[in-house]
């Protein structure tokens, strides 16, 4: 059974120990970033790009590494931050973590329900049954006025991110809380799928006869999948609606941000960790430089409509580039790339 490298480095240099690049990560991310990144940089890339990189994470763990196809995604995100939102309303002195984490529980059974139909459906069926989730919580968050607090619009202020007595409102803040957040659930995330569960899942993927035959519960480790991905991707969505957006509808949960978190793992790779925050990399910063790119070359002509058209069409070729030459993504691309500058790392594979 193939398994592929869990780590975000994909090679391990000649006389480092592993864990200097993670410490060196971990201290730019911490300590640099917050005291000179911009209002910009917070805003505009590093909370999307941390919100949909964990959204991703979720993702690929039910698609990439348990091989069930979802398209729903965005629903699960809705559940997440609908749920945070009226957790932290109707409980008076709920913490935030706490709210966050039984929002992530409602987008779970949610998606423990809309995933039912994978104990008899598969591939292409499986992921057409999953639009049912999307289509009926967007209508359920739109219709019910309840979610929102009664307001007829379905809008929701998120209210201020604390910790502690401390206000984590201004763009380092939140972001800080992020990063924290989404370092947890990468961290369970990348130890879940080490374990029995986790080879239980590349299992079912692999061959789901072959499992049945070999002891596998194929039908409780595929609900796991659904239940566990639904969570991670529901806390995203909170993260979303609370640190990045601060207000949210339920029309920015559409069919079009499921589409967006599947062709994250595309691009980035299914069955790996940092392919969803290289894809997730790639779809934020794309827009912005293809913005940049466009006026420069095209002036006031390059509109937000132009744009808009412009990033679909190079997307679509994205996508269809990386189905037929590289199927394993920027993750399999970084790997033969950094393969190349350092040869003496003979073992390694560029695939993983």
């Amino acid at each position: 059974m193939a398994t592929r490298s869990l780590t975000l480095f994909p090679v391990r240099l000649a006389g480092i120990p592993s864990w200097v690049p993670v410490a060196v990560l971990l201290t730019s991310a911490y300590g640099i970033v917050p005291l000179l990144g911009s209002t910009y940089l917070f805003e505009a890339i590093l909370l999307p790009f941390l919100c949909l990189s964990l959204a991703a994470v979720g993702l690929n763990l039910l698609t990439g590494y348990a091989g069930q196809l979802s398209l729903g995604s965005a629903a699960f995100m809705a559940v997440g931050a609908f749920g945070a939102y009226n957790f932290s309303l109707r409980v008076p002195g709920l913490p935030l973590l706490a709210s966050f984490a039984l929002g992530g529980v409602a987008a779970a059974l949610v998606g423990l329900i809309f995933g039912l139909p994978s104990l008899r459906l598969r591939g292409f069926y499986l992921a057409v049954s999953t639009l049912a989730a999307q289509f009926f919580v967007q209508w359920a968050l739109t219709k019910i006025n309840w979610f929102s607090n009664d307001n007829p619009s379905g809008v929701i202020d998120a209210p201020p991110i604390s910790l502690f007595g401390i206000s984590l409102q201004s763009p380092a803040g939140r972001y800080l809380f992020t990063l924290t957040v989404v370092l947890a659930l990468t961290a369970f995330t990348a130890r879940l799928v080490r374990t029995r569960t986790g080879h239980n899942f590349l299992a079912i993927r692999d061959n789901e006869l072959a499992a049945r035959v070999i002891g596998v519960p194929v039908l409780r480790t595929k609900l796991l999948a659904f239940v566990v991905s639904s969570f991670i991707v529901g806390v995203a969505g909170a993260l979303w609606a609370f640190a990045y957006l601060r207000t949210v509808e339920p029309a920015g949960f559409d069919l079009s941000r499921s589409f967006e978190i599947v062709f994250i793992i595309i691009i980035g790779g299914l069955a790996t960790i940092r392919g969803a925050f290289l894809g997730a990399a790639l779809m934020v910063v794309f827009p912005l430089l293809l913005s940049r790119v466009g006026s420069l070359l095209l002036g006031k002509r390059f509109d937000s409509g132009a744009l808009d058209l412009s990033q679909h069409i190079v997307l679509g070729a994205l996508i269809i580039f990386f189905l037929i030459t590289e199927p394993d993504g920027l993750s399999s691309l970084l790997g033969r790339l950094t393969a190349i500058l350092f040869p003496q790392n003979t073992n390694h594979n560029p695939k993983q």
